[in-house]
């Protein structure tokens, strides 16, 4: 299975997906990760946070956009180059996160896109944006 091509791409071309962040999901990430900050894993400390309860790590939001560009926009092939962020809201345990692209420049002659990355809680407030740099599989 391979992604789209730049040649199959065109400006305003977007693809989401999304997920519910689970308990789970954020000792996973901490694990994996080794990020043991107590704002994530430790309920006592996050009471006295700014946040007042635990929240998710921001870059395990931010994963959810890898998610999409490896598997739909432009999908399997891609190789990721760049991304910025901005992390404008915290992600609660249980909030469901949906990461959006949208292709917003192409270089053909580069063989590389640009991408506006923006994640919303079921609220719709955005929780971080950014913009990704890709590099889309050749065609065939």
């Amino acid at each position: 299975m391979i992604g789209k091509s730049i040649q199959e791409i065109v400006v305003g071309d977007t693809a989401s997906f999304q997920k519910t962040i689970t308990e789970s999901d954020v000792y996973l990430y901490a694990g994996v990760t080794g990020d043991l900050n107590p704002v994530h894993i430790n309920a006592v400390h996050a009471e006295e946070s700014f946040f007042k309860e635990r929240i998710a790590h921001g870059m395990l939001s931010a994963g959810l956009i890898s998610a999409v560009l490896g598997l739909q926009l432009p999908g399997p092939g891609t190789i990721y180059l760049s991304q910025s962020l901005k992390f404008t809201a915290p992600v609660k345990i249980g909030d469901t996160v949906r990461a959006e692209v949208e292709v917003i420049e192409r270089n053909e002659d580069k063989n590389r896109l640009q991408l506006k990355t923006v994640c919303r809680n079921q609220h719709n407030d955005v929780v971080l944006k950014g913009e990704a740099t890709v590099m889309p599989p050749k065609s065939q």
